[in-house]
């Protein structure tokens, strides 16, 4: 069974910094995009960041510049470090490894909050 396990949520001050980390398990881990993606109370789901196979990544405009994604294909794990914490970051951080493949496969990870208050 495939398996997501997401760490590092906590609550941090404004302008503090966490490190997400999300290892998987059961996946061909350096075929797939990984991303990493949150959901606020009463918002949608909405894409932070994301890593192809290929290395090439993608951010939400509102975390360029604050936010970067990175991954480990020898220890299957990908990271997200987030730098100039806002209020507005805070939401259930979830992890997403995607490949596409003549089918999609999806897998997510059970999220890890982040709180940002002071």
């Amino acid at each position: 069974q495939v398996q997501l396990v997401e760490s590092g949520g906590g609550l941090v001050q404004p302008g503090g910094s966490l490190r997400l980390s999300c290892a998987a398990s059961r996946i061909t881990f350096s075929l797939y995009t990984m991303g990493w993606y949150r959901q606020a109370p009463g918002k949608q789901r909405e894409l932070v960041a994301a890593v192809t196979h290929g290395g090439s990544t993608n951010y939400a405009d509102s975390v360029k510049g604050r936010f970067t994604i990175s991954r480990d294909n020898a220890k299957n794990t990908v990271d997200l470090q987030m730098n100039s914490l806002k209020p507005e970051d805070t939401a259930l951080y979830y992890c997403n490894a995607v490949l596409t493949l003549g089918s999609r496969l999806d897998y997510w990870g059970q999220g890890t909050q982040v709180t940002v208050s002071s």
